[in-house]
């Protein structure tokens, strides 16, 4: 296993964005997460990711983790959020940190990073002046090392890694079905870690739970190279056998999903030569299939004024397009429409939610379509 940071970290990250929750759809279930952190404590795995903006998730790392183990067991990591839907101001940005470190109690964060960055707020980082107060904060001790997570063009990626290159590790969303999407290009900014020789830390490599369920044929595909082996596997194991990953953050939601991934990520080895020909031809089939890459990071919601459940009907969506589940489809919109969502036809066009999409998804057109097919 390649050392990074002096270190051999364990390739399985816990990814703290997705937690499991009471039945109020709200709440964290901490004693359900007690549970999780306990497993993936006991097999050895060190690596916890959360955030400012992850609704909960710093509260529910406190009680999880930082109260029940000591401070050199774990590495544990935060983010700051300059975007515009995050911050109003240079103010509101930084004293996200100082709030991170209360909500934890971590006393101090190993690695910190510089949340979301793409053309639609890079800026905002610059002007605010968040590389220096991170550079600061770490000779205060406040934070080991600082990187940053990236949703946007391979190009940008190298400019902004010539700029800052005291940046010290990259996350990246990096999956085999968005390896030569073109509105990721997971391999292109891959790459451009590899050159500019920056470890990279991986998210969505399940792609927000759609690879957990890939269509039918892809899933006939792996159960036929590897009976044995979940389908997810294929998704993390792809993403961790890529030499210059760090670590892979899988977004657990349940006992049972922290324990299939410690199945086989806590030995973990590298896809062969065979199964990396599996997964091109998975790669093939997706490629075939048109649909909505939303990973349901919920960013888009908060802001919206109409309060549409936007990445609910995207999944409604994606049931009829890469399913061919219609009338499941229209079902869950209604379900939604009756639980309180506002109806995808309500869209003001305020354009906040593709200001905050990571994705880059066009959401307003993606409503229009999901209101003219599934209302």
């Amino acid at each position: 296993m390649k050392e990074f940071f002096g270190t051999r970290i364990p390739k399985l990250g816990f990814g703290m964005m997705r937690l499991p929750r009471l039945e109020d759809g709200t709440t964290i279930d901490i004693e359900q997460t007690k549970v999780m952190v306990d497993k993936f404590m006991e097999a050895g795995l060190i690596y916890v990711d959360t955030a400012y903006v992850y609704n909960g998730s710093e509260e529910a790392v406190k009680k999880a983790l930082v109260e029940r183990y000591p401070r050199d067991s774990y590495f544990l990591t935060s983010k700051l959020n300059a975007g515009n839907w995050a911050a109003k101001n240079e103010e509101e940005a930084k004293k996200q940190l100082q709030i991170s470190l209360e909500r934890t109690g971590a006393g101090y964060l190993d690695f910190y990073l510089l949340h979301a960055l793409s053309k639609d707020n890079v800026d905002n980082y610059e002007k605010y002046g968040i590389w220096e107060y991170v550079r600061e904060a770490k000779e205060k001790g406040l934070i080991r090392h600082y990187g940053f997570s990236f949703h946007d063009s391979p190009e940008l990626l190298d400019e902004i890694l010539t700029k800052h290159p005291d940046a010290e590790f990259v996350q990246l969303q990096l999956n085999y079905a968005d390896w030569e999407n073109p509105s990721v290009q997971s391999r292109g900014c891959y790459e451009v870690c590899v050159k500019h020789n920056k470890p990279v830390v991986v998210m969505e490599p399940v792609k927000g739970g759609t690879l957990a369920n890939p269509p039918q044929a892809v899933q006939d595909l792996f159960k036929a190279a590897e009976p044995d082996m979940s389908v997810p596997s294929w998704a993390i194991r792809f993403a961790a056998s890529l030499e210059n990953v760090m670590v892979v953050l899988s977004g657990m939601s349940n006992i049972a999903q922290i324990e299939d991934n410690i199945s086989y990520m806590k030995d973990f080895k590298p896809l062969d030569e065979k199964e990396q020909a599996v997964i091109k031809e998975a790669q093939n089939i997706l490629a075939s299939i048109e649909q909505i890459p939303c990973t349901a990071c919920h960013y888009c919601t908060d802001g919206c004024p109409m309060q549409i459940k936007i990445p609910d009907f995207f999944n409604a969506m994606n049931r009829n397009l890469v399913f061919g589940q219609f009338e499941d489809a229209k079902k869950r919109t209604a379900n939604l429409i009756a639980g309180g969502s506002g109806k995808p036809s309500d869209c003001i066009h305020c354009l906040q939610c593709e200001d905050a999409c990571p994705q880059h998804i066009h959401i307003t057109e993606w409503l229009e379509k999901i209101a003219a097919t599934l209302e």
